[in-house]
């Protein structure tokens, strides 16, 4: 008969609750950490279809960005942000506060077409204390979600789980996106 062991062999034993799971691709979030981008990823110039693709623009405008959230929350997670660089909605002007409305309500139907989600979740997080990862850069989030979209996984193991990589889905998304250039 085997001897029974009195108690952990190592720290990672300690913690039961604790699991892993392996996603490379965050390496380089993980990696910046406390550093900020040298540059503003909402502020650039014209930029041409490969440089789109790597920066997951589906939509640029005069006034508009659309773009897949590089860290998403959920599949099809979007961020809408004005071309100026403003860091809170009372700093629009009229005409960017209409752009904006009218590029949220683009990108929703545009996410219905491509995904049939049964709901959204849109929301602005102002200031670095409310939880905004860009705060100088006023950006709404608009995220897709599905009944029993929520599992396990996030409250047993503080993991989400993502059914389709980045690059699927801008390809799905993109076509939706061509005509509102």
């Amino acid at each position: 008969m085997a001897a029974r062991r009195s108690g952990p062999r190592n720290r990672a034993e300690a913690s039961p609750g604790l699991a892993r799971l392996w996603a490379p691709w965050r390496r380089a979030y993980v990696q910046k950490g406390a550093r900020r981008p040298a540059k503003c990823i909402f502020c650039f110039g014209r930029i041409g279809a490969a440089r789109r693709r790597e920066r997951l623009v589906l939509h640029a405008d005069a006034r508009v960005i659309v773009m897949l959230n590089r860290y998403p929350y959920n599949n099809g997670h979007l961020m809408v942000a004005p071309r100026r660089h403003v860091a809170s909605p009372e700093l629009l002007e009229p005409q960017e506060h209409a752009a904006l409305g009218a590029a949220i309500a683009r990108a929703v139907a545009n996410l219905r077409r491509a995904y049939r989600p049964d709901g959204f979740n849109l929301g602005a997080n102002l200031g670095r204390a409310a939880g905004a990862g860009i705060a100088a850069h006023l950006h709404w989030h608009l995220v897709p979600r599905w009944e029993g979209d929520t599992n396990f996984m996030p409250v047993a193991a503080h993991t989400r789980v993502l059914a389709e990589m980045l690059e699927e889905t801008f390809a799905r998304l993109q076509p939706h996106f061509k005509s509102a250039r």
